[in-house]
C-alpha cells in the first residue's frame, strides 16, 4: 500500500483535480469551516489544541488548521508528498511534519486536542481500527473530524450508486481518460481487483464498498459527548456538483465528534 501511495502521489501530483473537496468552492468550505469550528471549539474547552492530520497531501487544509490557532502535526504517506508540505511550512514552528510509509506513527505518540482525517479513511484497509487508536490519543475534552470519504455502498440505493458511478465516467470522458475509466469501472463490477494498481488499491473503498460510516458513529459515540454525521454529494465535474448538490442523493459523508469523555 505505501509503493502503491508513492507511485500515485509522487512529485508533480495534483491533489485538486479529483478531489470534489479541493475543486468544488461548496465542498472546500464545508471542511474549511468544519476545520475552524473544531479547533476553536477545544481551543475554548482546554485553552489550546494540539491536531493531529492524518494523510495532509501537499497541506491544503493544513494552513487552515493553523489559521484557527492549532498546534499541527501532519503525517503522510507519500515521500514526494512529504517533501512539498516540509518546503511549504519550513518557516512555522507549529507544523511538524512526519513521514508515515508504514502507517503506524500517526497511531502512537503523545496526547493530542483533536484528529483530523480529509478524504483519508477510504485509502485504509482497518479504518474502524486506525479510529478507535487515534482517539485513544485524544484528551478529554479533545475532537475528532473526518469528511470527504464514500458512504457505505451496501446502504445506498440503486439511484445513489448509479449517478455516482456515471457522474464520475462523463468526468473521465472530459478529462480524456475514459478508457481508463471503463477499464477500473469493468473490473470493479466482476469484482476483480488488481493489487499492483493504484486505482484499485489506492482508493481502497472498492475493495470494501465504501466506508461504514455507522459503524464509525457507534465506535466514536461512547467517548465523545456529541457526535455528528453529515452526508452529502459529491462528485469530480463542477457542473455535475451543481447539479447534484440540488437533485442529486447524498454520496458521501463526515463525522465530527466533540468533547472526548
Amino acid at each position: 500500500m505505501a509503493q502503491l501511495q508513492e507511485r500515485e502521489h509522487d512529485v508533480g501530483h495534483d491533489y485538486a483535480k479529483g478531489s470534489p473537496h479541493i475543486r468544488h468552492s461548496s465542498v472546500r468550505e464545508r471542511v474549511i469551516s468544519g476545520v475552524h469550528d473544531l479547533v476553536g471549539d477545544v481551543i475554548d474547552r482546554n485553552g489550546a489544541c494540539r491536531v493531529l492530520e492524518l494523510g495532509a497531501g501537499h497541506g491544503t487544509f493544513t494552513d487552515h488548521l493553523v489559521a484557527a490557532g492549532a498546534e499541527v502535526e501532519v503525517t503522510e504517506m507519500s515521500a514526494p508528498s512529504v517533501e512539498v508540505i516540509r518546503h511549504r511550512f519550513r518557516h512555522n514552528p507549529k507544523v511538524t511534519v512526519v513521514h508515515d510509509r508504514g502507517g503506524e506513527a500517526a497511531l502512537g505518540g503523545g496526547p493530542i486536542g483533536a484528529a483530523v482525517c480529509i478524504s483519508v479513511l477510504h485509502h485504509i484497509p482497518d479504518y474502524l481500527e486506525t479510529v478507535k487508536r487515534l482517539v485513544e490519543r485524544i484528551v478529554p475534552g479533545g475532537a475528532f473530524l473526518s469528511v470527504q470519504d464514500p458512504l457505505w455502498y451496501p446502504r445506498r440505493s440503486r439511484i445513489s450508486m448509479g449517478l455516482d458511478r456515471n457522474a464520475y465516467l462523463l468526468w473521465r470522458l472530459g478529462q480524456g481518460e475514459l478508457r481508463r475509466g471503463l477499464a477500473t469501472r469493468l473490473r470493479r463490477l466482476r469484482g476483480v481487483y488488481d493489487e499492483t494498481n493504484e486505482a484499485d488499491m489506492v482508493e481502497y473503498h472498492v475493495v470494501r464498498e465504501g466506508v461504514d460510516e455507522q459503524a464509525l458513529y457507534a465506535l466514536l459515540a461512547p467517548e465523545f459527548e456529541w457526535v455528528e454525521l453529515q452526508r452529502y454529494w459529491s462528485t469530480q465535474s463542477g457542473l455535475l456538483q451543481s447539479v447534484g448538490e440540488r437533485l442529486g442523493p447524498p454520496t458521501t459523508f463526515g463525522i465530527v465528534a466533540r468533547n472526548r469523555r
